[in-house]
């Protein structure tokens, strides 16, 4: 597989009409390390260097892309094309998200992609260990809760987009001045910690009087040991609140 000339700068108009939706990733020259994927039609492959050049975001994949266009340009590859249903580019995307991403091959990429991939959680990647986990899940009792947690019910944001970082950061009703103590948020999915992030910052969404944040999954295996595939036994059943906040003993 060869990258693509680095002097093309677009499709021709027959390639746009013929390719269909596509799968693409982002390659650094300097390393040959895959550091974006992305799912798309038309010329959107080629839509992150050019709006490097104009985003004021400074986002990781942003910076980076500055980056390797001061010393060379970034490589574009296709990995598949003629996709007929966005659906399956969405499959596929995710598929290639959580591969590239699992720690255990993080010596053939360093992806920049901000949310993980769609389904990630219940068809992502997982060693037999976490299938394991996964299917036969543990209760998680509040004595058993060390950190300050946000526990969020995400059975319907999920089902809005199939993507469970933005199911579960925005928009809630929360007390500011609690969330600030939060350690960790945990997604729950039927009953289940099919997430855990990190916030690293809590903002007000202008329009409503509802709160979201930005963060990250937390890199520590031991974190992930104590809540993720956890059931949730203590949760009421009918509630029809969808936050539950739990200050732990640590």
């Amino acid at each position: 597989m060869k990258s693509e000339n680095p002097k093309l700068a677009k499709f021709s108009q027959s390639t746009i009409e013929n390719i269909g939706y596509y799968i693409y990733i982002l390659q650094d020259p300097r390393d040959s390390k895959i550091f974006y994927i992305g799912k798309g039609k038309g010329n959107r492959v080629f839509d992150h260097a050019r709006g490097s050049l104009d985003n004021p975001e400074r986002s990781e994949k942003i910076t980076l892309i500055n980056e390797i266009n001061r010393e060379s340009s970034v490589n574009y590859f296709i990995v598949r094309h003629g996709l007929k249903t966005e659906e399956l580019t969405y499959e596929i995307e995710s598929t290639l998200i959580d591969l590239f991403t699992h720690n255990s091959f993080k010596d053939l990429a360093t992806i920049t992609n901000i949310m993980a991939g769609h389904y990630a959680f219940d068809r992502g990647i997982k060693t037999v260990s976490e299938i394991e986990a996964h299917y036969s899940s543990t209760p998680l009792y509040i004595e058993d809760i060390i950190h300050n947690v946000l526990i969020i019910n995400i059975n319907k944001t999920y089902l809005q987009n199939k993507n469970i970082y933005e199911a579960t950061r925005k928009y809630w009703k929360l007390d500011m001045r609690k969330v600030k103590k939060i350690d960790y948020v945990l997604a729950e999915y039927k009953g289940i910690v099919r997430a855990i992030f990190q916030p690293l910052g809590w903002y007000r969404y202008e329009k409503e009087q509802r709160v979201y944040f930005e963060g990250n999954n937390p890199v520590d295996v031991s974190i992930e040991n104590l809540y993720l595939n956890k059931s949730l036994p203590f949760k009421i059943k009918g509630t029809q609140n969808p936050l539950r906040y739990v200050f732990g003993r640590k």
